[in-house]
């Protein structure tokens, strides 16, 4: 077959899944935002989009919708050249509906199929808006915003022939009506990187190593912000590093936004939140390490005695399940994307979101008697390799894309 990605920042989600079909004889390209750097073995095209600034006061509610059906727009002029200039007609499209991308495409090519990545579906209740009030105050407004963004999401579903979409609490926040043309299925974690060491060292900026069986706390988000819980974990350490004298703590993540806002006059969430609390850490023992390679990251679960995940009521993290892959002890937040994985006292261990004594409680219990949680981490590899390996959930994704591409 002939099979188109979309994607803003290619290969995104497509990572594995584009390889794959090209290994197993597919013919594979992908159209992708001009301004995205990556580079793959997949044949890539960059269509151009200059998202122009929208006026609140005059597009509203309506003002998310404009920017995603723009960016629509431009990537269907970049199909309507392909197919003029090149003939190109795909099998199948498949886009990740989050940006607007494939909106139009059944417009320049309505005998493709179109399968759709659908991640989440912003809702006014019951999901991230309102879940924290010291940052997102509940309100009506805030319930009427999250459904004016949802608009793009629903007409990309409506217009698609199928979805998939990763956890089935990330399928349930989709409108009955659009879940049912939802499969769910994880994109998989590479269980053989990540697996238990015994051996793995990580080498600190200050050039100290710690290994794995050393007093280590890990967090680890793409950016260190309230979505991820970054505030909690910051305000529980203190006490944390109190209790434990010897324990390090490592932080990965970057200093921007993925989700939310950015504080005021500030680009990100660090140093806003590490203020609150700087004067209570000992920071010789905390270690900031930003943004870190692949091959970093894999050997810092390895050598975690225990790993932090918290999130909103929002996307689940790879990283996640990557940590309990590696047999790390997960401490995570209840929240409804962490309770799918994560049964409290089998494979992980719970803690309310908000309960920053809880986390305190539970970090220092965690980090004092690894001994006692030696069962919950063997559980979180075999949860990993039951239900979250790659190998075993590439190939599920690749009857997906071929069954309904082979559709009359």
């Amino acid at each position: 077959m002939k099979i188109l990605f979309v994607h803003q920042n290619f290969p995104g989600q497509f990572l594995h899944l584009a390889p794959e079909m090209t290994r197993l004889g597919h013919e594979c390209l992908a159209l992708t935002d001009s301004g995205n750097p990556r580079q793959t073995a997949t044949q890539t095209l960059k269509y151009k989009h200059d998202g122009q600034a929208v006026d609140p006061a005059v597009t509203r509610l309506g003002r998310n919708y404009t920017q995603m059906s723009d960016r629509g727009v431009s990537v269907a002029r970049a199909a309507m050249a392909l197919r003029q200039q090149r003939g190109y007609v795909p099998d199948v499209i498949f886009g990740h509906s989050g940006w607007g991308e494939t909106l139009f495409l059944k417009e320049v090519w309505p005998e493709a199929k179109l399968l759709i990545y659908a991640e989440f579906y912003y809702r006014g209740r019951g999901a991230d808006v309102g879940f924290d009030a010291e940052f997102n105050p509940p309100n009506f407004d805030q319930v009427m915003i999250a459904q004016g963004r949802a608009g793009h999401l629903g007409q990309a579903l409506l217009h698609a022939d199928a979805g998939v979409a990763p956890t089935h609490w990330q399928a349930s926040t989709f409108p009955t009506a659009l879940r049912r043309m939802i499969d769910v299925i994880h994109d998989g974690v590479n269980t053989t990187t990540n697996a238990p060491n015994p051996k793995a060292r990580f080498v600190l900026p200050n050039g100290q190593s710690v290994t794995a069986g050393d007093e280590v706390l890990t967090f680890v988000n793409r950016n260190l912000e309230p979505y991820r819980g970054y505030h909690i974990f910051m305000r529980a350490l203190p006490d944390v590093l109190k209790a434990r004298p010897k324990a390090q703590v490592i932080i990965v993540g970057g200093d921007e936004v993925s989700y939310g806002s950015a504080p005021k006059g500030e680009k990100g969430w660090k140093d806003t939140i590490l203020n609150e609390v700087r004067d209570r850490l000992d920071l010789s023992r905390v270690h900031f390490m930003g943004k870190i390679p692949y091959e970093q990251f894999s050997a810092l679960l390895q050598v975690s005695r225990a790993h932090a995940y918290l999130t909103y009521p929002f996307v689940l993290s790879w990283s996640m399940i990557e940590a309990m892959s590696a047999g790390a002890h997960v401490i995570g937040s209840a929240t409804a994307p962490v309770q799918e994985v994560i049964t409290h006292g089998v494979n992980g261990t719970l803690v309310d979101f908000f309960d920053v004594a809880g986390w305190t409680q539970a970090l220092i219990k965690a980090l004092a008697h690894p001994e006692q949680f030696q069962t919950l981490r063997q559980a979180a590899r075999q949860t990993a390799l039951d239900h979250y390996d790659q190998r075993h959930l590439l190939p599920k994704m690749v009857s997906f894309v071929e069954g309904h591409g082979s559709k009359p």
